[in-house]
């Protein structure tokens, strides 16, 4: 392996000192700009490449959050990040980033390899099996911040950034109950998980206050995929008694249900109406387009890291009672209206 060349390389090529070499790569005033650029001129011939490694745990810190998410292939992941990245980078953090693929197993891995790196601060979207937390037990330890976003837990008393899912839930649930709607099928994820739990409770309030009976309160969990949506399409046809509205706590489910039924001869949504979740790019493009939760997860993002980022520069309390709760918005489109200017 080729020898790496440090900064007592250039300087001795130059005849300067160490330190006058280091502080020429830094741009430091205090070294005229001839000198910063002959340094420079001949690190960059030499392929010198700073130690930030060493220079950070010189620092006690690496400028670096750890970044863990259920999957990178998501709309609404995909904003969360981006809006992660917009403040991070403004105040000079970077961004390690995995994804657990929904694996309590994968999210463990990763958390350990976050550690290891010396991550500042750790923020995370729980995988869809997980059900122990003991692999972040090594982040309180250390005093590393650490964050949970979207898929939260109250059990480790960290704090969280949602939106309110059971009021998200109530309202969609609500407006199928107003297009008519008396047998609504609700599909959900896994029952562990925060988001879909507290969206089927807001389901089942509207049901309740609708003074329909228990019987009308049908709940399906799966893994809410795209496949999920076709043998969702199946279970449904096969129903005896079929449901008139169906609210799916994901876009890509949803439509993609909604497609196999309108192969099969349904009419959307004078059959069955359809509200999805997360305001994904494919609920405009499904014909009709699908009514849906709009969930602000680039805010959700900007205020995960700036929420880490206060705490990291000024030292301010970082426990539970940071938590945030963002307003979600009912987008209603025409795959749920039954009734003329209904809402």
């Amino acid at each position: 392996m080729e020898k790496e060349v440090t900064i007592y390389d250039i300087a001795e090529l130059l005849q300067l000192s160490a330190a006058t070499v280091s502080r020429a790569l830094n741009d430091h005033p205090a070294i005229n700009i001839k000198t910063r650029q002959r340094v420079q001129s001949k690190a960059n011939e030499l392929g010198y490449r700073s130690n930030t490694f060493a220079s950070n745990l010189r620092k006690k810190t690496t400028q670096t959050l750890g970044v863990i998410v259920p999957r990178l292939n998501s709309h609404f992941m995909s904003s969360v990040l981006a809006g992660m990245e917009v403040v991070a980078n403004k105040a000079g953090y970077h961004m390690l980033i995995s994804q657990s693929l929904e694996s309590a197993a994968n999210e463990k891995a990763n958390a350990r390899t976050m550690f290891n790196n010396r991550v500042d601060g750790l923020l995370v979207s729980l995988a869809y099996d997980t059900e122990s937390y003991d692999h972040f037990a090594g982040f309180i330890k250390k005093k590393v911040p650490l964050l949970f976003f979207d898929r939260v837990t109250d059990f480790m008393e960290c704090p969280g950034i949602v939106i309110d899912n059971y009021k998200a839930g109530y309202e969609a649930t609500r407006h199928l109950l107003a297009q008519g709607c008396q047998q609504i099928l609700h599909v959900t994820g896994n029952l562990r998980r925060n988001v879909y739990n507290d969206r089927m409770e807001g389901y089942k309030k509207a049901i309740q206050e609708a003074g329909l009976s228990e019987r009308a309160v049908q709940v399906i969990v799966n893994d809410l995929s795209a496949e999920a949506g076709v043998v969702l399409a199946r279970q449904i046809m096969a129903m005896e008694q079929k449901p008139d509205g169906v609210f799916v706590a994901s876009d890509i489910c949803a439509v993609n249900c909604m497609r196999a039924l309108i192969d099969a001869g349904y009419r959307i949504p004078d059959d069955v109406a359809f509200v999805g979740f997360n305001n994904d790019h494919v609920s405009q493009i499904i014909d009709p387009k699908l009514t849906t939760v709009d969930y602000p997860g680039h805010q959700m993002g900007e205020l995960a890291v700036s929420t880490m980022i206060n705490h990291l520069t000024s030292n301010q309390p970082l426990g539970a009672t940071s938590s945030i709760v963002l307003r979600s918005q009912l987008i209603v489109r025409a795959s749920s209206k039954r009734l003329l200017g209904a809402d």
